[in-house]
């Protein structure tokens, strides 16, 4: 089986590369590659990579190959690109009020060799921009792509801050992003308040991704939400899990709460405890919250 080396573009799509001169690559070094129309720079993802899939690709003539590690010339030119995307930017933004619709450009990405000229938008629906790429071929002789982003695409690109007080998953570490659903919200007692577990880009937070093995298996254990038990001869309902504290807490009819720990729960529901004083839950005399937080 053939090892293939990941990498990811400035534009920030993932690629896998053939490296048949054997160069010493590491992880987060800049790199020369073939692409379809000339060559392009890239980030080493992976070094060594072996699949099946790609075998295939390979045999059929589609997987290109690592021409050569980044040097000082090079990285030269790459602060020239550089600049050229900036002033690329600015001439689309000036020539852009001509035309009957509206985008946002976010990035400009020239490949390596100057190609391809890639720009980067968002807008609120589809745009027919096909006389605005002619305009812009014709004013940059090159190859001109337009791509409509979305919101994570956006975050991605543009990076931040988010609430946890760290850069971005997606802008730091994260080279693909995973299905997040409503779902995972409930399995880890979150908010039903959306814009406490959204990011920047609109979409539920990626990092509740991260956490769901982890509350799946432990819920387990625990009991259904909803789940009626008999103590003190009043009627409890089993109405948040604390998977962190093991605990489990319930309510009564008058919306009074008892946290006890799952054990003891546990009791409680096969009758070991009915009631006495051992054991006994602690209690709250607060209302029961229904928006439940982490």
């Amino acid at each position: 089986m053939n090892h293939y080396v990941e990498v990811e573009f400035r534009s920030g799509k993932l690629g896998y590369f053939t490296n048949p001169n054997n160069i010493e690559i590491e992880p987060d070094q800049l790199v020369i590659v073939e692409v379809e129309r000339g060559y392009d720079i890239a980030t080493v993802i992976h070094s060594s990579i072996s699949s099946p899939e790609l075998d295939n690709l390979y045999n059929n003539n589609k997987i290109l190959k690592i021409i050569k590690i980044v040097q000082d010339d090079e990285s030269k030119q790459l602060r020239i690109v550089k600049e050229k995307e900036v002033s690329a930017a600015e001439k689309f933004n000036s020539l852009l009020p001509k035309y009957p619709f509206e985008m946002k450009l976010i990035e400009t990405i020239y490949q390596f060799d100057g190609n391809k000229l890639t720009f980067f938008f968002t807008a609120d629906s589809r745009i027919d921009f096909r006389d605005f790429v002619r305009e812009l071929a014709t004013v940059f002789k090159t190859r001109i792509e337009l791509h409509q982003s979305t919101g994570r695409d956006e975050a991605k690109r543009i990076s931040g801050i988010g609430m946890c007080g760290y850069k971005y998953c997606c802008a730091s570490f994260l080279k693909r992003f995973n299905q997040v659903t409503i779902k995972m919200v409930r399995d880890q007692n979150l908010s039903g308040n959306l814009s406490k577990i959204s990011g920047p880009c609109g979409r539920l937070l990626c990092c509740l991704h991260y956490e769901e093995d982890y509350y799946v298996e432990s819920a387990r254990e625990f009991p259904e939400i909803g789940e009626m038990v008999e103590y003190n001869k009043t009627r409890y309902f089993v109405y948040k899990n604390d998977y962190y504290n093991r605990t489990v807490h319930l309510s009564n009819d008058d919306q009074l709460i008892e946290i006890v720990p799952l054990d003891q729960y546990k009791d409680i529901k096969t009758g070991k405890i009915t009631g006495d004083n051992r054991g006994k839950p602690k209690h709250s005399n607060h209302n029961k919250k229904r928006n439940n937080h982490r």
